[in-house]
């Protein structure tokens, strides 16, 4: 992904994109099972790989028995997730039909029924939660079962509550990076929450500015709750969020101290350089209007993968006392 492209997108309306045909013949009878996992999200799960943050974080990614519970979690949490994203897409259908691009999606066009969204989902969801209190602590069963009853609320009525809806979703990413430590039985600093929870609050206010910019003249035809907010109040949002995001892990690394026993250097420390670069970076899409989907920012801008690469080096050497 190119800054020109980047910076030109937002300069464009989109226009309502003609739906796929539908399938017939062999195809046909597979098109609702298909339809169904492309509304689970498959590309949105990379989100989950947040549960190992916490383990990471305290240095605890070393055993099998931490890498098998690491795993369940991972897997619990993304199906969790599908549930939430099958009953929301079957109440979203009519709104997403006028949205230039949620009108692809399987449910809003039609390919998978609205009953059959909410029977899969339904059926996720209890199925995640059931698993979760079998196999897990009943800590990690708690936390899965209160994001699966936020997410759905959220999904019913709490979407349009003004700053109520960027606080709930703030909160379902912060709870995917609480859930691994919470499994491991790691205690959870106060530093790492605040940093997660701002870095988090910082990408969800980004991407409402950039829907926000996308949709200036629908008149909240797909999102009403845009209309409410003004592009220079999500602006302030997350140039807030970013700033105390940035202080949380600075003042966490230098509360570290100097170099540890064994250390070539002060990896710690120097991360908070990684780190500052990567918001930065992030930034400028934010700024543009361009942070829509924050995991194509991630994945698809190279300068930032090469510095979320160097900082997850420097972070690693510090763990390791390297």
């Amino acid at each position: 992904m190119s800054e020109r492209a980047v910076g030109t997108a937002v300069l464009e309306k989109p226009g309502p994109a003609p739906l796929p045909p539908r399938p017939r013949g062999p195809r046909a009878a597979l098109a609702v099972p298909l339809g169904l996992v492309r509304t689970a999200r498959p590309r949105q799960w990379v989100k989950n790989v947040l549960v190992v943050a916490a383990p990471a974080a305290a240095g605890r990614l070393g055993s099998w028995d931490a890498a098998g519970r690491l795993a369940l979690v991972f897997g619990l949490f993304t199906a969790a997730a599908a549930a939430v994203y099958l009953v929301n897409d079957a109440r979203d259908a009519p709104a997403d039909r006028a949205h230039p691009v949620k009108r692809r999606r399987p449910v809003a066009a039609g390919t998978v029924p609205v009953p059959v969204a909410y029977a899969a989902g339904t059926a996720l969801g209890l199925g995640a939660a059931a698993a979760g209190a079998a196999l897990c602590n009943p800590m990690t069963a708690a936390l899965l079962a209160a994001y699966l009853l936020m997410q759905l609320a959220y999904c019913v009525r709490l979407k349009h509550v003004l700053v109520v809806d960027l606080a709930v979703v703030t909160t379902g990413f912060l709870m995917r990076a609480m859930i691994g430590g919470v499994a491991l039985g790691i205690p959870l600093s106060r530093w790492f929450l605040i940093t997660t929870g701002f870095g988090a609050l910082f990408m969800v206010a980004a991407k409402r500015y950039s829907e926000a910019l996308r949709m200036e003249g629908a008149h909240g035809a797909t999102r009403a709750l845009l209309t409410q907010y003004t592009p220079g109040y999500l602006r302030f949002v997350w140039q807030l969020a970013a700033g105390v995001a940035v202080l949380g892990y600075c003042l966490w690394a230098l509360e570290s101290g100097g170099v540890a026993a064994g250390a070539l250097l002060p990896w710690r420390q120097l991360s908070m350089i990684a780190f500052i670069l990567a918001v930065l970076r992030y930034a400028v899409f934010a700024d543009r209007g361009a942070a829509g989907e924050p995991e194509d920012v991630v994945l698809g801008d190279r300068p930032l993968a090469v510095i979320g690469l160097v900082w997850a080096a420097m972070y690693g050497m510090a763990v390791t006392d390297l």
